[in-house]
């Protein structure tokens, strides 16, 4: 029986060995195992990928991304005046979330095998998200195809979604990818 890594990946076959970097010299002489996402092949289609751990959001969190990026929008940053809107206190900035979103699937999908984000489809954020909140987030893969124009890559649609500790949906967003294909050898550690 197979080992299986947290990506679901068969930990003995090879899947998941990385760039092959140092194979065979880790300590005793075992194999050396990188962590990395996945290659187009192994993408499977209409999978729902579950990625953890979650990420508590913090204050420090929504002022340094909110000043960061020039968005001085008083609803990110006025307690005073958020305290007077329907919400009753600052919301968390909806492009922190939306980075948040994408970075949680990262280790377990894309970490050194996208070559390039394409795109973003639909974008929606169905209920805000308060410091203090936990994030957690899964993404579905859409479709994928082979690269017309650029051999050994793909075309990956992820359809990602981000819910808060209760379970309510916060975030979803469709983005388009560009992976690489496995190596020439069908394995990862060649």
């Amino acid at each position: 029986m197979s080992e299986k890594t947290a990506s679901g990946q068969d930990a003995t076959s090879g899947q998941g060995a990385g760039s092959g970097q140092g194979a065979g010299s880790g300590q005793g002489g075992g194999r050396r195992i990188e962590q990395r996402g996945l290659y187009f092949e192994e993408l499977e289609e209409g999978a729902v990928y579950v990625h953890r751990p979650g990420r508590t959001v913090t204050e420090a969190d929504n002022v340094l991304f909110t000043t960061l990026t020039m968005n001085t929008q008083s609803l990110h940053l006025d307690a005073a005046w958020s305290a007077e809107t329907e919400f009753g206190e600052r919301l968390v900035n909806s492009m922190f979330t939306l980075s948040t979103l994408v970075g949680l699937s990262v280790a377990q999908l894309t970490q050194g095998t996208i070559v390039a984000n394409l795109g973003f489809g639909e974008v929606r954020f169905p209920a805000p998200v308060r410091v203090g909140d936990t994030l957690y987030a899964e993404t579905r893969v859409v479709s994928k195809r082979l690269s017309r124009s650029r051999p050994g890559q793909g075309v990956v649609e992820f359809a990602h979604t981000a819910r808060n500790q209760h379970g309510e949906v916060v975030a979803e967003a469709t983005r388009s990818t560009l992976m690489q294909c496995l190596p020439a050898s069908g394995t990862p550690d060649a």
